[in-house]
C-alpha cells in the first residue's frame, strides 16, 4: 500500500502554492494569509504562498478584490449567477445538464489554476460546488459522526442547524480534501469543539422554525473563530509541509499515522 503526501515539499523543492477562492466576506482567505504572514516572520519563509484570490461574484457582495488589493495579490472574478442567467440554465448539480454547465464555468478556474501552476485550491467560504481537483474546504461541523449506513450525518448548507435539532451538545468544524460529493472527500482536520446553549427546550425550539435558524447561524458565528479559522490555515500549512498523505483508497495520514476521525491538535 502506498502512502502519498498531498504535497511533498522535499520533492519539489519550493513553497507550495496557492489558489484561494471565495464567495463572500473572505475571513478565512483572511485567516490564511494571515497565518502565511506568521509564518514568514516567525521563520523566515512560509512553507506556501498563496498566488491569487478567484471569486464567483462579481457584484460587489464578494470582498475578494479587497482583499486582494491590500495583500497585493492577483484577483480574478467570474460571477456563476451571470454565467447560469446568460444560458438559461438552472444552477443546480443535480441534473445532467447542470452538471455540465458547472464544468464548464470550472474551465475558467481550472486555465488560471494551470497557468499560475497551483498546487492546492484553498475554499475558503467558496459557495459554489466545484469539479477542480486539489481542493481543501472548510465544513461547520464534525464529519467524523456519521449516520449507522456510514454516511456522513451533518453535511450540506444547513450542517449547523441540523447538528442542534439532532440535539448534539457540541459543534466542531472540519477540514477535508474534496471529491465529487457534497461533504464527502477525506476528512483532514476536526478542531476543538464550541458548546451548543439555547433557553428553550430542544423540543420548542425545534417547534419554532425560525428561532431555530437565528441559533444556528449565532453558533455558526462563534464556529468560525473557535473552529474555522483555527483549523483552516494550520490545515494547508500541514499539507504544505508534507505532513498530510493519502493512500490508494483515499484514507487520510499525518506523519505517516492513520487518521480516520481526521486530525485534531490536541492528539
Amino acid at each position: 500500500m502506498k502512502i502519498t503526501p498531498i504535497f511533498d515539499p522535499e520533492k519539489e523543492g519550493r513553497p507550495m502554492r496557492v489558489a484561494a477562492f471565495m464567495s463572500g466576506s473572505g475571513t478565512n482567505i483572511m485567516r490564511l494569509l494571515e497565518h502565511e504572514k506568521r509564518l514568514e516572520a516567525r521563520e523566515g519563509r512560509s512553507p506556501f504562498e498563496t498566488i491569487f484570490i478567484f471569486s464567483d461574484r462579481s457584484d460587489g457582495q464578494s470582498a475578494g478584490e479587497k482583499i486582494a488589493l491590500e495583500n497585493g495579490l492577483s484577483y480574478f472574478s467570474y460571477d456563476i449567477r451571470v454565467f447560469h442567467s446568460t444560458r438559461s440554465i438552472k444552477r443546480s448539480i443535480m441534473t445532467a445538464q447542470g452538471m455540465a454547465a458547472r464544468k464548464e464555468y470550472d474551465q475558467t478556474a481550472k486555465r488560471l489554476v494551470e497557468a499560475f501552476e497551483i498546487d492546492v485550491i484553498a475554499l475558503g467560504g467558496y459557495m459554489s460546488y466545484i469539479t477542480l481537483n486539489r481542493c481543501v474546504n472548510v465544513h461547520p461541523a464534525d464529519l467524523s459522526i456519521s449516520l449507522p449506513d456510514g454516511q456522513r450525518k451533518f453535511v450540506g448548507d444547513h450542517a449547523v442547524e441540523d447538528a442542534i435539532a439532532a440535539g448534539e451538545n457540541e459543534l466542531r468544524a472540519s477540514t477535508l480534501y474534496t471529491d465529487e460529493g457534497v461533504d464527502s472527500g477525506p476528512l483532514l482536520m476536526v478542531s476543538g469543539p464550541i458548546p451548543i446553549t439555547h433557553p428553550e427546550s430542544l423540543e420548542t425550539l425545534i417547534k419554532n422554525k425560525e428561532r431555530l435558524v437565528m441559533v444556528a447561524d449565532e453558533h455558526q458565528e462563534r464556529l468560525k473563530e473557535a473552529g474555522d479559522w483555527k483549523i483552516f490555515p494550520r490545515t494547508i500549512e500541514m499539507i504544505a509541509r508534507g505532513r498530510f498523505a493519502l493512500d490508494d483508497k483515499n484514507r487520510v495520514y499525518v506523519d505517516g499515522r492513520p487518521v480516520p476521525n481526521g486530525y485534531k491538535e490536541e492528539e
